[in-house]
């Protein structure tokens, strides 16, 4: 029998599934940044790709020669050459005897639209928008868009607690929560620890964005503004890739997935959805069913001929692995 490979990778981890034609999924593997523009080195995030793969082949007590087709959803397949290197290292490996590389956006779009049509929108670590027309036609962000994942909020986080201290601006719960949040006293302290020379506060200040979304949960005017104006801004970019390929003005889905987008709170998503609902009305808010790797692996079965629909989406069901898998 065949195999099929699906990755993803991403910024802040790699995640690799071996699974049967019949969607059964039978190994799996983690490992770090897969980005070949986001890790320390291009060899660096190769490497990282091949220890999530080796894992995945290992779990599953496979060859690398046993594998049909490989999709891989990447961060950072941006450019022609990104993809003309990452597809002949892929297919150097063995990693299938059909190679498929996409964006990380159109990974995140396969995984969560029923037929791989539509706009999605990615809001995790980083953030990447994609979209597909029923007549093939794609268009991802990359490098049009900017930053807009989890730091960025964090970072906007700390903006308002930075100009509440200084005066700036109004009160807002940002404060208490962000010197919670650091274990810190004063504002003062929390720009030292996030500026000081050899700071590694990144990670830090990326965990921030969950602690601007419950504030703005709660109601805090300014919390509020930053998540709306911010997902006003993300679905500008959902209509740009609407646009490049034809869709505002049909029922495309919106599909909305990553980290961020998984927090309770609704306000970021609904701020997206009435960005672009505000342009193209017929577009359907979409959460994602599956996780971009599982994305990743559709783009192999069907490169094989198998036809992803619900009878097989049931089968494949009980095989996902567990949501630890996925976690940030």
């Amino acid at each position: 029998m065949d195999y099929v490979l699906g990755v993803d990778a991403g910024n802040t981890k790699t995640i690799a599934l071996v699974a049967r034609r019949d969607g059964t999924i039978l190994g799996t593997g983690r490992a770090g940044c897969g980005d070949i523009y986001g890790a320390e080195s291009q060899h660096a995030a190769l490497e990282a790709i091949a220890t999530a793969v080796h894992r995945a082949l290992a779990a599953a007590e496979l060859p690398a020669s046993a594998l049909a087709a490989g999709g891989f959803s990447c961060a950072g397949a941006d450019w022609p050459e990104d993809y003309a290197l990452l597809h002949d290292v892929f297919a150097e490996q063995g990693w299938g005897r059909q190679i498929q590389v996409v964006n990380d956006g159109l990974g995140a779009l396969r995984a969560g639209s029923p037929d791989g049509t539509g706009v999605a929108v990615v809001c995790g670590t980083g953030a990447a928008t994609a979209a597909r027309s029923a007549d093939g036609q794609v268009w991802h962000t990359s490098f049009w868009q900017e930053p807009q994942g989890a730091e960025q909020l964090g970072r906007l986080a700390l903006r308002a607690v930075y100009r509440e201290a200084l005066g700036i601006d109004p009160p807002t719960a940002l404060t208490a929560a962000v010197l919670a949040y650091f274990a810190l006293p004063a504002a003062e302290d929390v720009l030292h620890f996030c500026t000081a020379r050899g700071s590694r506060a990144t990670a830090r200040i990326r965990g921030l964005a969950p602690v601007l979304l419950d504030v703005a949960q709660q109601g805090d005017p300014p919390a509020r503004r930053i998540v709306q104006d911010h997902g006003a801004a993300l679905g500008d970019y959902a209509l740009a890739a609407a646009r490049r390929v034809g869709l505002t003005a049909t029922a495309f889905p919106l599909v909305l997935t990553g980290g961020v987008l998984r927090h309770p709170s609704p306000l970021l998503s609904a701020a997206i959805v009435a960005r672009v609902q505000a342009a193209a009305p017929a577009a359907r808010a979409v959460a994602s069913r599956f996780e971009p790797a599982v994305g990743a692996l559709f783009l192999a079965l069907e490169a094989t001929g198998v036809q992803i629909d619900e009878p097989f989406l049931e089968a494949l069901a009980p095989t996902l692995p567990s949501a630890a898998l996925f976690a940030t």
